[in-house]
This record gives structure tokens, C-alpha cells and sequence, in this order.
């Protein structure tokens, strides 16, 4: 017997008494298995909604639904960023969490702010600007070069993956958490930013992607949306992160 308990039996209330849910050493209460079922539904219709925006981006300028190139991409990033969310969702909701919390409001600093709207829309031009080429025929671009654009892109994806999979501390925003540590493992026995590198490849295969010569412009903004928050993201972890500067 528990110090302090009795032999008497409680009445019963009414109503329903939900009981916390006992798995192994950790006590999961109802409440705490709310939060992770609205994460979870958060995640997955802000990835529906941002596949939506993408095919928005793309039927629509091209004015047409005649675009296999487009349904082969759209494919592509549906079923690759779901199996990411799903694998986030089961093996690391905090690092799921922390990825919600992003765009231009979740930033602190203003030239993050603008640096995440400038970003926002040249990820989108680089959807816009291809599917624009399709309608008026600027270019033609093989369809072995087509497959090579799906091929970079899936390869970004995969490297921005093992970078989630290595690095619980992967914000969408240039912050340090207080249990933070240097990594030197997984890709980042190669580079210093793995997941930087995947977004480039990612951008690069895009416009290839969708059979657009004119569209690979667009890389050009991106690199540097993406060299400016490395070179903020530097700055910041050499200040404030211990060892980074080693």
C-alpha cells in the first residue's frame, strides 16, 4: 500500500474517466497524446496545402493540366516529403515540431524576415517560370534530361532526410537550442551544411524537372537566399554554439 492511501474504495463519478496510457518506463496521458495527434494533423494538411500551392503554381500559368512533366514532379515531392513528415511523426516529433515553426513571422531577426519572403518567392518562381516556358514553348528539353532533373531532385530530398535523421536540432529558423552540440557524423563528416547542399540540388533539379531550359534562371536567386542565410547561420553558431569555431 501507497504511504498516505486508504482501504476505501472511492466513489464513482460520473462521466467518462479517461486513464493514462502506460507503455513500458513512460506514462503517456491523454493530454499529451492530444498534442501529438494535433502535430500530427498540423504537419500533414500544412504538407497538403503546400503541394496544393505547388500544383497551383504550375497548372496555372501553364494553363493546362497536359504537362506530364508537372505530374511526375508533383508525384515525386508528394510521396518523398510524406515519407519524410511520417518518419518525423513516428521518430522525432520535436525535430517535426521545431520544422512547423517556420517562415518570415517565426524569425527573429528583420533580415530574416525579408530573406524568408525574397526566398518564398523564388522557390515559387522556380515552379512559375517552367510551367510558363510549357505554355508558350520557349524551350525543349529531352526527356532523358527530365529524368535527370527528378533524379537531383529526389537526391536533395534524401540529403535533407539523413540530415533530420542525424541532427534532431534542424530549426527552420536560425536559432540554437540549450542542448545543442557540434555534429561531425552522418553528412556532416563531409560539409559543413549538408542540408544547405540538398536544397541546392533540389532547386537545381526543379526547372530540369519540369522541361524548362529557361527555367534553371531561377537558380540564381535561390544560391543566394541560401548563401546569406549560411553565411547568418555561420555567424550566429561561431558566437554562440561551443566548439563550433574548432
Amino acid at each position: 500500500m501507497l504511504p498516505g492511501a486508504t482501504n476505501a474504495v472511492p466513489k464513482r463519478r460520473r462521466g467518462r474517466v479517461r486513464a493514462p496510457i502506460i507503455a513500458g518506463r513512460y506514462t503517456y496521458a491523454p493530454r499529451q497524446n492530444n498534442n501529438v495527434n494535433d502535430l500530427n494533423n498540423k504537419a500533414l494538411s500544412g504538407l497538403f496545402g503546400f503541394v496544393l500551392m505547388l500544383a497551383f503554381c504550375v497548372f496555372f500559368p501553364a494553363w493546362t493540366f497536359d504537362y506530364w512533366q508537372a505530374w511526375v514532379l508533383l508525384s515525386v515531392l508528394s510521396l518523398s516529403l510524406l515519407a519524410i513528415t511520417l518518419y518525423l511523426m513516428k521518430k522525432d516529433p520535436r525535430l517535426l515540431e521545431r520544422r512547423l515553426r517556420a517562415g518570415p513571422r517565426a524569425e527573429t531577426q528583420q533580415s530574416q524576415k525579408i530573406g524568408q519572403r525574397f526566398g518564398a518567392l523564388a522557390f515559387l518562381a522556380t515552379f512559375v517560370l517552367p510551367a510558363l516556358d510549357h505554355r508558350f514553348a520557349w524551350s525543349a528539353v529531352p526527356a532523358p534530361v527530365v529524368l535527370s532533373g527528378e533524379v537531383l531532385v529526389v537526391m536533395g530530398l534524401l540529403i535533407v532526410f539523413l540530415v533530420f535523421r542525424e541532427n534532431t536540432f534542424t530549426s527552420a529558423t536560425i536559432e540554437i537550442a540549450a542542448e545543442q552540440r557540434v555534429l561531425s557524423s552522418g553528412p556532416y563528416s563531409l560539409v559543413r551544411h549538408p542540408m544547405y547542399v540538398g536544397a541546392l540540388l533540389m532547386v537545381l533539379g526543379i526547372p530540369l524537372a519540369l522541361g524548362s531550359w529557361w527555367g534553371t534562371a531561377t537558380i540564381v536567386p535561390m544560391t543566394l537566399v541560401i548563401v546569406r542565410r549560411v553565411r547568418d547561420e555561420e555567424e550566429l553558431l561561431t558566437r554562440h554554439l561551443t566548439g563550433y569555431r574548432e
